[in-house]
């Protein structure tokens, strides 16, 4: 029997459920708001893609970015697997650790997170025109500005490519986010400090090719990442 129902998003912006999205576990951190999952996928720029092919399960870290309804990812290996069974049902997660979560005992240490889990059949892109869509929602995805500034695929280039969309119908998300919850139990008596260690990806200063002369200035798109936090506003602001 399918573990699926009709996937879709209904009037008021939520994610149908269906029995592989539903939340069976900390309910109240879980969310199928399609406003929710594009603030995770919006983030960030690597997911991991999971597929089984001939009782092998792998797991591949791949780029992916988000066009209206569809994600597309960077084939790669899995697409070589997947032309092998096109009907294979995948599971895409994107991860964002924001903290350590450090209680007074072991035993209440945590992360803080946020994470979408999105299931469905891949379609491998054939169509040129949506084949150059899914690489512009890739590029823009991680280095918003650069599609434009360098030289976009050559025909060539596109056939060698594989680029694979998900449609955005079935999924959830969760996310876990504030202090240790023993600050009122008995452990508050031992005197140790507890609280939240964050963790962020910051974007450093470009590193110019050796190959380009040493005054070769980065264009402004780039710049003015540097400093920045992945998804997220300038370090500074969030000290």
């Amino acid at each position: 029997m399918s573990t699926t129902t009709d996937a879709g998003t209904d009037g008021d912006g939520a994610i149908t459920v269906t029995e592989r999205t539903r939340l069976r576990r900390m309910r109240h951190k879980g969310s199928h708001r399609r406003a929710d999952l594009d603030a995770v996928l919006a983030a960030g720029f690597l997911c991991h893609l999971g597929v089984t092919v001939d009782g092998t399960t792998m797991v591949v870290p791949t780029a992916y970015g988000v066009d209206g309804d569809r994600l597309y990812l960077h084939g790669s290996v899995a697409s070589r697997s997947l032309v092998q069974a096109p009907d294979t049902t995948v599971c895409v997660t994107v991860t964002h650790v924001d903290g350590l979560v450090l209680a007074r005992s072991v035993f209440e240490h945590g992360v803080n997170y946020r994470c979408a889990m999105i299931y469905g059949v891949p379609e491998i892109v054939t169509d040129p025109e949506e084949k150059l869509r899914g690489l512009r929602a890739l590029t823009e995805q991680s280095s918003p500005g650069q599609w434009e500034y360098a030289r976009q695929p050559s025909r060539k280039e596109l056939a060698a490519t594989a680029v694979l969309a998900l449609d955005l119908t079935e999924a959830s998300v969760k996310t876990a986010s504030g202090p240790p919850d023993d600050g009122e139990s008995e452990d508050a008596a031992l005197g140790l400090w507890a609280g939240v260690l964050p963790v962020v990806t910051t974007f450093g200063e470009p590193v110019t090719d050796p190959v380009l002369p040493a005054d070769f200035a980065p264009p402004a798109h780039v710049a003015s990442r540097a400093g920045r936090i992945l998804g997220g506003e300038p370090a500074a602001a969030q000290a």
